[in-house]
């Protein structure tokens, strides 16, 4: 750890295959907390790489549990976090909206970090499991199309770096990658992010995953989801290639809402909403969701344009596909509940 700590120090970028031996160094039991520490905060002063970002995801995907299964065309929708918005669990719902659609859906997510609740704590209190097994999650994403990935169940050896993280009580690197850290092989993927500087970066780093197709988005507001509230900046990567564009709620045939329109509260309340936007209730909620699905549908693919991706997120819901992933991964979660009680 020496060598990296010295490299930062002097303000120099680690290449990627550096940055990878470096956070392997941190996996070690011989890597103090004092030596974690001063990495993250090298690193932040420095400011970090795309080089880097992309050696530290590789990193942590190796040393994630085992996912050996090359299941095609797969999609993660997931934002940062951080924006402090309190938003309800947009990406979410939009995730089931998104398999409703007929994509599969590798959620990774975690309890909350800048909302009131995080992906993991709603899914909970809608009855879905957060520990299956490796095998078992592979085997629901090819029979219902969504599964959800719960980090530090997928991410068993990031407890040490985490609670370096903790004591730190400061923002670092780790509290922008952890969609990046999904350890399904994804095909797509949709990221939010609430810092607008970053959207070139994070895109590069989506490019040197090799992801087929993904977009990083700033939601107006500076929300790390796509916001009806006005202009969102977002870039595309495309088999390589990055291109900046913008878009507008009249863009795609939607309404214009203030982003206060969009908060949510406790588990139970964000359970709630998510439910009454899959069982079709129209308003804000719902045109939020149909806004961030079309996104995702039209990112991997399945859409030629974002107004189209919209229009198939509604017929998802209103035809009921969407609700119906949500109620089959319910229902595979007691089966486990029962089997492994």
């Amino acid at each position: 750890m020496k060598y990296y700590l010295e490299k930062l120090v002097e303000g120099k970028s680690l290449l990627e295959i550096e940055m990878e031996e470096a956070v392997q160094e941190m996996f070690t039991q011989d890597t103090t907390d004092a030596e974690i520490a001063s990495f993250l905060t090298g690193l932040k002063s420095k400011g970090e790489t795309a080089e880097e970002v992309s050696g530290l995801v590789k990193a942590i995907r190796k040393h994630a549990l085992n996912f050996t299964k090359n299941i095609p065309n797969v999609l993660d929708n997931c934002g940062t976090g951080g924006d402090g918005s309190k938003s309800f669990n947009i990406s979410t719902t939009s995730a089931f909206v998104i398999a409703g659609a007929g994509i599969t859906v590798a959620k990774h997510g975690n309890r909350s970090v800048s909302s009131k609740t995080g992906s993991a704590d709603v899914l909970e209190a809608l009855g879905v499991s957060l520990d299956f097994s490796p095998e078992a999650t592979e085997e629901i994403l090819e029979q219902n199309g969504i599964a959800f990935l719960f980090a530090p169940h997928v991410h068993p050896k990031l407890k040490q770096i985490m609670k370096v993280r903790r004591d730190l009580k400061i923002p670092t690197i780790f509290n922008l990658i952890g969609p990046l850290t999904n350890p399904v092989q994804l095909d797509y993927q949709l990221l939010g992010i609430y810092r607008r500087d970053l959207l070139d970066k994070f895109a590069h780093v989506l490019a040197n995953l090799n992801r087929k197709r993904a977009i990083v988005i700033n939601g107006a507001g500076g929300m790390d989801e796509a916001s009806l509230a006005g202009e969102n900046e977002m870039v595309i990567v495309s088999d390589g290639e990055i291109r900046h564009t913008r878009l507008k709620p009249e863009e795609v045939n939607l309404p214009v809402y203030d982003n206060s329109r969009i908060r949510g509260g406790d588990a139970r309340d964000n359970a709630d909403i998510l439910l009454q936007v899959l069982k079709g209730k129209k308003g804000a909620h719902r045109d939020t969701v149909l806004l961030n699905a079309g996104l995702g549908i039209y990112t991997a693919g399945k859409a030629e344009s974002i107004l189209q991706g919209v229009d198939l997120a509604a017929e998802s819901i209103d035809s009921g596909r969407a609700l119906a992933k949500l109620e089959n991964l319910i229902s595979i979660s007691n089966r486990n509940k029962k089997a492994v009680g």
